[in-house]
């Protein structure tokens, strides 16, 4: 799923009961999470429901690396929004990652507007957290 997917499916969407059933059939796409990967190092602070993130660095020769992303939510419309950030970053170079404006994704969604605050406040922890693992894999 890419990004510019996930737009033009918001786009056709009029009504935001449907967009939310959208990002919650984006969650349930995402990739099953291994338990081993449930730990506290891999828990997002910030977030009200629970959401792990793990990345990888994949050096590909001389060729810029890119970062590999898995995550997970106990609540449906967070684990699509862990979908929606990954179709932005996923398999894309540090830089990339971190010249990637995610907040004004988010506000062309119109999530910003149509999710509660402490939802908000949870994806832009999650934006954080994948600009440091891309800030940490830069060197």
């Amino acid at each position: 799923m890419t990004i510019e997917t996930i737009r033009a499916d918001f786009a056709l969407l009029d009504e935001w009961e449907d967009r939310y059933r959208y990002l919650i059939e984006l969650g349930r796409g995402l990739p099953p999470f291994p338990d081993a990967l449930r730990t506290d190092a891999n828990k997002v602070r910030g977030c009200v429901s629970q959401v792990w993130l793990a990345s990888a660095v994949k050096r590909n020769g001389a060729a810029a690396p890119v970062l590999e992303f898995q995550g997970d939510s106990d609540a449906h419309i967070v684990r699509g929004l862990v979908a929606v950030l990954f179709a932005l970053v996923q398999g894309r170079t540090p830089q990339d990652i971190l010249a990637a404006d995610a907040r004004a994704v988010f506000a062309e969604l119109g999530l910003s507007e149509h999710l509660t605050p402490q939802r908000s406040n949870g994806f832009f922890s999650m934006v954080e957290r994948i600009r440091a693992d891309a800030s940490a894999a830069r060197t």
